[in-house]
């Protein structure tokens, strides 16, 4: 995985949030830091298929702090 990605608690879900900003709506929950990382990178694998199924663009990977 080379984009940038956001991870944080969120107090309101009881759950580590981690996104991917590049690739809208990719997002995944885990109540561990690592289970969400583990838990984004099978959303991100799904995501990118359903892109390439439905002939819509990946974006590439643009770096660090780009949302930031």
């Amino acid at each position: 995985m080379k984009y940038e990605l956001i991870l944080y608690w969120s107090e309101e879900d009881q759950a580590f949030i981690a996104q991917l900003p590049e690739l809208l709506g990719c997002a995944a929950d885990g109540e561990t830091y690592q289970e969400a990382l583990q838990n984004l990178e099978i959303i991100m694998q799904e995501w990118i298929e359903t892109a390439n199924a439905l002939g819509r663009p990946i974006p590439q990977p643009k770096g660090r702090s780009m949302f930031a």
